[in-house]
């Protein structure tokens, strides 16, 4: 009895130091050896969306262009956005792309790569609101999508009283539609896109704010941040992430 629990005692501690090994492999270069996993919410047109059963746009195609020089696959995850930072700081993804944009409290998070694109915070509204212009904003109800950079300033700007917090545009969108907020506030290529897909909005002249945008990286995981920021680098040098972003956004 008591050489099986010798026994049964060494079992264990064997287990827990490869536990704790596994553990460690959350800082080598990709989780899953062999893929880059890339979390993201795929309703944010033109950066991701879904055609058909495939997730493509801005981002898609840039990470995409990333992993092949890293010689991985690409791996895309839809999730919620408030569970991408979250799920890099856990290891459960590589990185985090998804039209985000960098700010103090996320980088308390997480690390970022070098800005890949400029993102405008824009308003949206009914074609007859009485809302013309950001100073008209004061005692509205604001929608915006849970977590972004427009959830954050409009909470901070008018109080969280007044902001409603949907998962994603498109429910934010439909709130508008619906007379459940009095606007959206989101970025402005997913507003050009939801703008044109239902009738009877309009979107404010005047810009809410301007943000630039970057991919999120697990803090320990520094040596998949450099490898990824430099072929962002050469990718943004080479004029491929230009061709990209003008092929999804025509100049106006």
């Amino acid at each position: 009895m008591k050489n099986l629990k010798k026994i049964l005692a060494l079992t264990l501690a064997i287990l827990f130091v490869f536990s704790l090994a596994a553990c460690g492999k959350s800082n080598s270069l990709t989780v899953t050896e062999g893929k880059l996993t890339m979390a993201t919410n795929a309703s944010f047109p033109p950066y991701e969306y879904y055609d058909g059963d495939n997730i493509v746009g801005i981002d898609a195609e840039i990470a995409g262009l990333i992993a092949d020089k890293l010689g991985l696959e690409l791996e895309i995850a839809d999730v919620e956005f408030d569970s991408i930072i979250p799920g890099v700081q856990a290891g459960k993804y590589d990185m985090g792309m998804a039209g985000m944009t960098v700010t103090d409290e996320r980088k308390e998070k997480v690390n970022f790569s070098d800005s890949y694109a400029k993102g405008v915070q824009v308003v949206i509204v009914k074609a007859d609101s009485a809302i013309t212009s950001i100073d008209d904003l004061e005692g509205k109800k604001i929608g915006v999508q849970q977590a972004t950079t427009g959830d954050i300033y409009a909470s901070d700007d008018y109080g969280e009283e007044n902001v409603t917090k949907y998962a994603n545009g498109n429910l934010a969108v439909e709130g508008l539609k619906n007379d459940k907020v009095d606007c959206v506030i989101i970025d402005n290529e997913p507003a050009k896109a939801y703008v044109k897909a239902n009738e009877g909005l309009k979107i404010l002249d005047t810009s809410y704010a301007d943000e630039d945008y970057a991919i999120s990286f697990n803090k320990d995981n520094t040596e998949l941040q450099e490898k990824v920021n430099a072929a962002l680098k050469e990718l943004i040098a080479d004029g491929s992430v230009a061709k990209i972003v003008n092929k999804y956004i025509p100049a106006e």
